[in-house]
């Protein structure tokens, strides 16, 4: 298993992740744009025997990093897949310099909120009604990245 940086050649997979994943996707246009366009992004992939099971964003601004997204595919969930992609993208951008993460999270998702926490994560607010699909409140969470 490794994680490496996302190329465009790779979104064909993304794209299946995403949709398995999440209710309001993202457009292949939004990744293309994030991967060629965005100064700030970083975008990774988590690989097992060559093959593309998860992936991960987020935009490095100044010390903090904002997670657009994270996602396993739908077979290697609940097998810590998406802690072992966090895990090492965190520890790569220690060594860039960053300093704090943060991230929205439906308040409804259990599952992610309870990785979240594991890996440092404190909950530090509420955004009303963020999810444009259902209206549901994201809880915001941070992560200072020089503790532990």
């Amino acid at each position: 298993m490794r994680v490496r940086p996302m190329k465009e050649s790779d979104l064909k997979r993304i794209m299946e992740i995403e949709h398995a994943s999440f209710s309001a996707p993202w457009s292949l246009h939004a990744f293309i744009s994030e991967l060629s366009e965005n100064e700030y992004a970083r975008y990774f992939c988590l690989e097992l025997d060559g093959q593309v099971i998860g992936y991960m964003g987020l935009w490095f601004i100044l010390e903090e990093g904002h997670i657009t997204n994270v996602a396993i595919a739908p077979d290697y969930r609940g097998q810590r897949k998406g802690e072992i992609l966090m895990r090492s993208v965190m520890q790569m951008m220690r060594q860039e310099g960053m300093e704090r993460m943060t991230l929205e999270v439906r308040a409804s998702n259990t599952v992610a909120r309870k990785l979240y926490e594991r890996l440092g994560f404190g909950a530090a607010g509420v955004r009303k009604g963020y999810y444009s699909d259902n209206r549901e409140d994201a809880v915001i969470m941070w992560l200072d990245l020089q503790e532990g």
